[in-house]
């Protein structure tokens, strides 16, 4: 999550994140209050948080979170930076910096993200191989079954949903990252934007994935690796 009440601060810190292969934008907030409303419905595993900002300071609102993500505060003024430590702030990111220091906060995350035990999921949490999900669509509730999925495509903050039969997608409020967790293992990551389920290829052609006459889906640089090797497993020739 980047929160920045500042657009062209907010554009940069979005570039800024877009640059490193480990990390991914869920969601852009130009304020404290909009941050808090999305993780009322959705989590994140870190924010990118200026400190001043109107209404509702990015100190106080990280302070108000129950179950805080990792943070790196950014902000204009110095005199802030011992403040942010107290509240166990990854890094410090002080204005105007360029993408060296941002580099060394996202490593830091990195390695804190990776020395913290992955939190205790919910009871009331489905199992992984329930074969069905729920999807909240405009006004509605509506049940998906896992095996109908064909490929979901991230959209901003959205995603869309695309179903065998249907002619138009879900699009529901939701990361990648969330859903990601739910699906099994017959679908696979292949771009920041697509997940596919991989029973539902017709055709690999170089680096794009062909799941019918009318859609094709590329292969992200850094998904290559893991594709080709899901695609060693099947092949059969020379």
């Amino acid at each position: 999550m980047a929160i920045d009440d500042e657009p062209l601060a907010l554009q940069q810190l979005a570039a800024y994140i877009g640059k490193v292969p480990f990390l991914e934008l869920v969601v852009e907030c130009q304020s404290a209050i909009k941050a808090r409303e999305f993780l009322e419905h959705d989590t994140v595993d870190a924010i990118f948080c200026d400190i001043n900002m109107p209404d509702l300071n990015g100190m106080d609102f990280v302070k108000s979170l129950t179950c805080a993500p990792l943070v790196v505060f950014t902000t204009a003024y110095a005199e802030y930076a011992i403040e942010g430590f107290k509240v166990a702030a990854v890094d410090y990111l002080l204005k105007p910096f360029g993408m060296q220091d941002f580099l060394r906060a996202a490593n830091r995350l990195k390695s804190r993200m990776e020395n913290t035990p992955p939190a205790a999921q919910p009871a009331a949490l489905a199992p992984k191989d329930d074969d069905t999900i729920f999807l909240k669509t405009e006004y509605r509730i509506v049940k998906v079954s896992i095996a109908d999925i064909r490929y979901i495509e991230a959209m901003s903050e959205y995603l869309k949903v695309f179903l065998e039969g249907e002619a138009k997608p879900i699009v529901t409020l939701l990361s990648m990252k969330k859903i990601e967790e739910r699906l099994p293992d017959n679908f696979m990551r292949i771009h920041r934007s697509y997940i596919i389920n991989l029973t539902k290829i017709q055709e690999v052609n170089k680096n794009r994935v062909i799941m019918d006459n009318d859609t094709y889906l590329p292969v992200g640089d850094m998904y290559k690796e893991a594709f080709q090797q899901y695609l060693d497993t099947k092949f059969l020739g020379k």
